[in-house]
């Protein structure tokens, strides 16, 4: 789990990981591969969904299933499931409340079993249910092998979820531990 003040610069070290911003030193290997090489490896959730409007929510991830070359509907409805949305909705996203925004954006994020899962508050604007759907969803994924990197102000959903944090200050470590430290 990332933490920090806002602007420590938690959400720029995710888009840093995700290859959408390059660092100004150094580079970054994920399994040994440059981050820019390993995007198939990678799912990225953004604290904005980043979501058409005009388009429902299985349009939405048909849209982005192209960049993985997935044409598998049973794939992206499973995620939508997965993150508690009905696939065969076909209310526009301009209509979907801010949880409903929020559960489509992590569904994008974990179509195609990334190994590395990278979340921008992914309980924000989601219902106390719905959070804790979510955790257990996340809890699963991590059973499984995912690698989860997430930055929430909400560190009690994690409680089973993360083994440690790391601290971010102005741009820099500053300190990290098990997140036993955290909930103290």
């Amino acid at each position: 789990m990332l933490r920090g003040e806002n602007g420590a610069g938690k959400s720029t070290l995710l888009r840093m990981i995700a290859g959408l911003n390059e660092p100004t030193e150094g580079k970054i290997l994920i399994y040994g591969t440059p981050n820019t090489k390993a995007r198939h490896n990678m799912g990225y959730m953004a604290h904005a969904p980043l979501l058409y409007d005009e388009l429902s929510g299985m349009e939405n991830l048909r849209f982005f299933a192209q960049l993985y070359s997935i044409t598998s509907d049973e794939l992206l409805a499973r995620a939508m499931e997965r993150v508690g949305l009905d696939p065969k909705l076909e209310r526009r996203i301009g209509q979907y409340s801010q949880g409903m925004r929020q559960r489509l954006s992590l569904a994008r994020a974990i179509f195609h079993d990334p190994r590395l899962l990278l979340l921008d508050e992914p309980f924000s604007n989601v219902d106390p249910d719905s959070a804790l759907q979510i955790a257990q969803l996340l809890a699963d994924m991590r059973s499984s092998g995912t690698t989860i990197l997430l930055v929430t102000h909400q560190a009690g959903l994690l409680a089973k979820l993360a083994d440690e944090y790391v601290l971010l200050s102005h741009g820099q470590l500053v300190s990290r531990g098990p997140m036993a430290e955290v909930q103290q």
